[in-house]
């Protein structure tokens, strides 16, 4: 741990006042970027009026190198995509099946009282039926991770990103990190998930701790509009605050893949789809009217928060993504807000696996070692709660279930 996190209060009074002493030309810089986030908005209403801000590309496109020069940039603008078509709809009917049987077969409704209070992230929904299930090692979640479609269209979001630069590597956009994430569930008429506004990966660290102010070195002491958000470089070297309810790896994006049909009013993602939204939120937090020790509610070991009180002018472009299909998948930057509908108004189930995005770096393969042997002895996944579900369930994925792909994929084979 780093000492600074030894006395966090203390950490975040000291950077904010000296963020504000050393940031040159303080309110001309965040009347800039006001500027700029104001203007965004007013084209994400736009593009809603014609269509949706979400860009949206096939998967065969991908899969034949025909994503055009205009598209890619609008990823890089909007800082997300739906992806379409990228699983076969009756593969993913199967694995929909598949999972509604292995939550069952685990025991999960029945055991979930005895792990009251571990999940710190969702907790507030531990005396409801659950809709996130803290499961990691299911079949479909394991076949779905490694399925070559998968590869193809990581790698091509990988390379949105620079991830390399005069010599340096920062990671490898080609060979992927099957980090393990959970299975969403959410029935008709569910109005326990909804999930505020908020970006994951770092939250006071973003003002505090070195590694990210190396990454917002435009914002801060050059030019805040030249700030790249696909620049790989110091990506893989942040240090988080430990926590379970912080991603401790390195995603290029974050994603899930549709297993039932869904769009918006069906308690599903909202975005705000702007890819320079960080530099925003950075200024933000150290402008007068905000006291000292508070960066805008940024709370140490949770998401970072984007709030009504805070940043009205942000989340004036907050949306829900577009219908999408079995076989979807959907993807957003690490930095982008997000948020979950409050309520699932439409009918059947929305059912997701999360699968983002985590190309194999340095950062990704010290956290493989510790996330195979968790998958090995059926542990919960070691970036969250220690619920362990499987821990000696005979019917979850095992080193047989995986192909040469996704034994690589999870560092258990060279």
């Amino acid at each position: 741990m780093e000492a600074w996190m030894n006395d966090i209060p203390g950490a975040v009074r000291a950077s904010q006042r000296q963020l504000r002493a050393e940031v040159p030309n303080l309110a001309g810089r965040y009347a800039r970027l006001t500027e700029a986030l104001n203007d965004e908005v007013s084209a994400i209403r736009s593009e809603m009026a014609g269509g949706h801000a979400v860009p949206e590309i096939a998967y065969a496109d991908i899969a034949a190198g025909r994503v055009s020069p205009a598209e890619v940039a609008r990823v890089h603008r909007r800082g997300c995509a739906v992806i379409r078509g990228v699983f076969d709809p009756a593969q993913i009917a199967e694995w929909n099946d598949e999972v509604v049987r292995y939550i069952d077969a685990v025991g999960y409704l029945l055991r979930m009282q005895d792990k009251a209070g571990l999940d710190k992230y969702f907790s507030a929904l531990a005396a409801g039926r659950p809709q996130i299930f803290s499961l990691y090692w299911s079949r479909p979640q394991m076949q779905a991770r490694q399925h070559p479609n998968l590869a193809v269209t990581r790698s091509w979001l990988n390379r949105l990103w620079t991830f390399e630069k005069d010599g340096a590597r920062f990671f490898d956009p080609d060979r992927q990190f099957n980090y393990a994430d959970r299975i969403r569930r959410r029935e008709a008429g569910d109005s326990t998930l909804g999930l505020s506004p908020h970006s994951d990966g770092g939250s006071v660290e973003r003002w505090c701790e070195p590694s990210f102010r190396h990454l917002y070195r435009e914002v801060l002491q050059g030019d805040p509009l030249a700030f790249d958000p696909f620049d790989g470089e110091g990506r893989t070297q942040t240090k988080e605050i430990p926590s379970p309810a912080v991603c401790s790896a390195f995603r290029t994006f974050q994603g899930w893949t549709a297993l039932t049909r869904q769009g918006p009013g069906d308690g599903t993602l909202k975005l705000v789809p702007i890819a320079r939204t960080m530099p925003w939120m950075l200024l933000r937090a150290l402008q007068p009217d905000v006291p000292e020790g508070d960066l805008c509610g940024a709370q140490p070991g949770r998401a970072l928060g984007a709030s009504m009180q805070w940043h009205p002018e942000l989340l004036a472009g907050l949306v829900s993504i577009p219908e999408v299909q079995p076989g979807d998948t959907v993807w957003w930057h690490s930095d982008i807000i997000h948020a979950v509908e409050n309520q699932h108004t439409g009918s059947g189930y929305s059912n997701v696996i999360y699968i983002g995005a985590a190309p194999w770096c340095d950062k990704n393969a010290r956290f493989a070692e510790r996330q195979a042997a968790a998958f090995l002895a059926g542990r919960s996944s070691p970036d969250f709660a220690p619920e362990d579900y499987e821990l000696d369930f005979p019917g979850r994925a095992t080193p047989a279930d995986l192909s040469p792909l996704g034994l690589q994929q999870m560092g258990l084979a060279p």
